[in-house]
This record gives structure tokens, sequence and C-alpha cells, in this order.
């Protein structure tokens, strides 16, 4: 079980911000105690490429959440991200020795390394395995077979690879920042952990996790993970768009983009859509001033570029039609206005902003999508420390959240 007074920390290293969570286990009870966020240097589309400005990015978070809670941090649970993360689906079958006894987890363990049994390029390694659905006999669609009867045990798995090199530098930048690495997740599956209901899992969802030069993409059907993908797109790409269009310094672009920025012009009323804004000049020259409808025509296209994408993504993968919870847009990338009506559009299906609501003790700021993901590591953090969920490989399928877990989710609001 988790102490009571041992934090839980979910350590969001994104190319353009690090996000830190710290949380308790107070009388069952997750309680967010307090939040950091620094800005992120020395990463390119989410691989850490100068060490020294990521380790110090990674102190500058985290100090700020330990001021706020109080506590000092040392070990964290922190998300692997990236475009070099890459997913492929695989089945194995093997035999149940004896006369129809009973599955046990050596024969489940068995089974998932026997689908692990594929071909990984030189340079990259297993970063997780996520059990689809296994099959006794001729009986499919079975979330746990331990106990189950059979000769026969099938499973389905998704396997995530990633450069060996990427881990290791993730893990070592931390290290030299002081801190210890309990475990290390998928961010894009983090994210999941803190927006998806078990309905959303069930009937079929995707979450797109738009960060400053990725998107990350998870599709859930039937509770597991089907596919995933990580695009080399993201906001910053809109912000570069700003900057090239109306001729302005990226930091000010940046700000533009958070302050006015419309992706949907049907939003804007004829009197904001003449709205002025001013926009400062480069090389000392005098600001100038355009109208909000000539930042919506820069920022609209990209966003239905960014999204065709991930839409060609779902499409290629089998499951544009099968998607019946919609999509779910989380990460700083999707707070930008008019980008959940330029999805609907684009996917021609639900589309919602996956954030957080109430949640005890949780301070304003992390209330927003672009903390989901270390959200979700500190509640994947949660359910390790309390044995629910370990390594996947060792123990099989991910057990199933209790009570408790769900009462923590229960805080979890979806908003649009």
């Amino acid at each position: 079980m988790a102490k009571q007074n041992s934090p839980i920390v979910g350590l969001d290293i994104g190319t353009s911000s690090v996000r830190v969570v710290i949380a308790e286990l107070i009388e069952g009870e997750l309680e967010i105690v307090g939040v950091g966020e620094a800005e992120s240097k020395g990463l390119r589309k989410g691989v850490i490429s100068k060490p020294d400005l990521t380790v110090d990015s990674i102190k500058r978070a985290i100090e700020t959440a330990e001021r706020m809670s109080g506590l000092q941090v040392h070990d964290v649970y922190v998300g692997l991200a990236g475009s070099h993360i890459k997913g492929e689906n695989n089945h194995a079958m093997i035999a149940i020795p004896g006369r129809h006894r009973e599955i046990n987890r050596d024969d489940i363990r068995r089974v998932i390394d026997t689908a692990c049994a594929i071909t990984i390029p030189s340079g990259r390694e297993v970063a997780d395995v996520l059990p689809q659905e296994y099959t006794v006999d001729d009986q499919d669609g079975i979330d746990d077979p331990l106990g189950m009867l059979g000769s026969r045990l099938s499973v389905s798995v998704h396997i995530v690879t990633s450069p060996v090199a990427a881990k290791q530098n993730v893990i070592t930048s931390v290290s030299r920042a002081g801190y210890s690495v309990t475990d290390v997740y998928l961010s894009n599956l983090a994210a999941a952990e803190a927006i998806l209901t078990d309905e959303d899992r069930e009937y079929g969802s995707a979450v797109v996790n738009i960060g400053g030069e990725t998107t990350s993409l998870a599709i859930y059907q039937r509770g597991a993970v089907w596919h995933t993908a990580v695009l080399p797109i993201g906001g910053t790409h809109f912000t570069n768009d700003i900057a090239v269009g109306l001729r302005t310094p990226i930091h000010e672009a940046e700000r533009i983009k958070r302050e006015e920025g419309c992706a949907f012009r049907q939003l804007l009323t004829p009197e904001e859509a003449s709205d002025l804004i001013e926009v400062p000049s480069v090389g000392g020259r005098a600001p100038r001033a355009v109208s909000r409808q000539i930042l919506c025509d820069i920022l609209e296209p990209r966003a239905e570029e960014v999204l065709s994408h991930v839409q060609d993504e779902i499409r290629q993968a089998g499951f544009d039609r099968q998607l019946s919870s919609g999509i779910v847009l989380t990460g700083g990338g999707a707070m930008l206005n008019g980008l959940v009506e330029v999805a609907e559009q684009v996917f021609n299906a639900p589309v919602r902003i996956g954030g957080t609501g109430e949640f005890n003790g949780l301070i304003d700021d992390a209330m927003q999508p672009s903390y989901s993901a270390a959200l979700g590591l500190a509640l994947y953090g949660l359910r390790c420390e309390l044995g629910i969920v370990g390594s996947s490989r060792n123990q099989g399928r991910r057990a199933q959240s209790p009570a408790l877990m769900e009462k923590v989710k229960s805080f979890f609001a979806i908003k649009r």
C-alpha cells in the first residue's frame, strides 16, 4: 500500500514544457498537493537532444511543485514520448499441458512472451506490451483467463517499441537532476489514463494528445489499446505560422495564439472578426494592427492539416467507423479556441476536450488538458503502489481498477 505521506509524482517531459504533479493518498483518496511547470529546453520532437538543458528544466519544474506542496520529491513516474515510438499488434497461441487443467499465471506469462517474439530493429527495445484479449480454446473476448479450463490459450497484444537510447536518456536526465525514476510509462497512455471513462475504452475512442512538436494517438476499443502512433507535428507549427504570416517574433506569436487565436472562423461574430490585434514587429519597427479574421485565416488551415493527418492514421488502422465514443483532444495544443469545431468536421464524429474537473486539492492550473499526461502518470503511480498494476509482461493483462480507482476516477470530468 502507498504510504500516507509518500508523495506520488508524475513527471511529463514535453517538447515545450515540463510539467509535474505531486499527489498524496490521503484517507483512500488521491489528493493533488502541488504542480509545477517550466519551459522545456533540450528536446526536439519529444527526444532529448541537449541533456544539460533538459536537466535544468526538470529541476525547475519539480522545485516549483515542491514549494507549492511543502514536500520533498525523491522518486518520480516519468513519461516516455517522441516521434520515435512505434506500435504494432501481434498474436500468439500456446498449448496448455495436461488435460483441461486450470490456466495459471505462468501460462499467461508464456503466451505473452510468445507474442512478443517479433523482429525488432537493432537499437530498439520493447517499451510496453498491452494485452488486448485472450482466447481459451474457441472462446474469445476474455479479459483475464486465470483459472479457466482449456487446452489452448491465445492472446492478442499491442507492442510498443522505442530506441534503447531514448528511454535511457530520460532516466539519465532525471537522475542527473537528483531524482530517482520509479517507472517509465508512455505519455499518450498516461493522458488516456486521466481522461477516459470505462465506457470510452469499451465502446471505442481515440485520444489525440497535441504537444509542442508531436501529436500522439491512442485508440481504445473493448477495454484495450488497439493502435498507437506519434506524428511529427504539433502546437509549435501553429506558432511558426503566425510568426511567419504576421512577421512577429516567436515568443510574441505564441502569446498571440494563446490570447487571441481561433481556428474556426464561424465562431467569430462580424464584430469579433474585425477586432484589431496589436502585433509587435521585428527589428525595432513599430507594431502593426491586424484583424482577428486574418489570424484565424492563418490558424484554420493548419488545424485542418494536423487533424487530417490524425484522421488518415485512424483510417489506415481501420478504426474510422468504430469509435462510438468519439475523439478526445488533450495536451497543450488542444487548448486552441475552435479546434473542437474543426475536428468535428475533419473526423465526422463527436469530439470533446479531455481535461480534469474537480479533484481533491487540485490546483487551478492543473485543470487544463496540458496537465493530463502528468496527472495520468500520478494515477498510474497510484495503481503501481497499490499493487494493482506492474510490468505487463510479468503480470499479463493490466488489472482493472477496483472500487478505490473508480472513486479516484470519478473526480475526473470531461469538459468542452
